[in-house]
């Protein structure tokens, strides 16, 4: 078991995308498309199948209830329902597939460290993030696109 938690979008924050269209924080339209790109979810952190499955693209803060100001952008989920990536699943392992970017944030939500993983050794990365006694949280992000995947917090789930 690992000593951190996987954070995705909340199962009710994607519920009420898809039933209402909108961004919950914001009330911004959503936008439903065939995929285009291979995401991931940001609710169970899959894939999108391009060309097959329906995505929402909809205005998510990745900061919502742990600290301000807001830090707004787009994400994606599915349109149809689907399960919430385990937060203490360990980390997805599929997403080392692309480039990524582990932002570590302290109090005030000041950046603290910014490292990017690519093909492997994400373990060794969080461990030294995590050891450092300031960092909150650990944002993920495509490094491509910048956009926000998921969010890593201390403790096991």
């Amino acid at each position: 078991m690992s000593d951190y938690r996987v954070v995705a979008v909340p199962t009710a924050t994607a519920e009420r995308v898809r039933e209402t269209l909108t961004s919950p924080r914001y009330g911004h339209p959503a936008h439903v498309e065939l995929a285009t790109g291979y995401g991931p979810c940001r609710h169970c952190l899959r894939f999108f199948a391009v060309g097959e499955e329906r995505r929402i693209l909809f205005t998510h803060d990745s900061f919502a209830g742990t600290g301000s100001p807001p830090l707004p952008g787009p994400v994606f989920i599915h349109q149809e329902a689907c399960e919430r990536y385990p937060e203490d699943g360990g980390f997805p392992r599929h997403l080392l597939a692309h480039p990524l970017t582990l932002a570590a944030y302290g109090p005030g939500r000041r950046l603290m460290a910014e490292e990017r993983i690519e093909g492997g050794a994400v373990e060794p990365v969080l461990e030294h993030l995590l050891a450092v006694p300031e960092v909150e949280r650990i944002q993920v992000h495509d490094f491509d696109a910048g956009c926000f995947d998921f969010r890593i917090e201390r403790g096991a789930a």
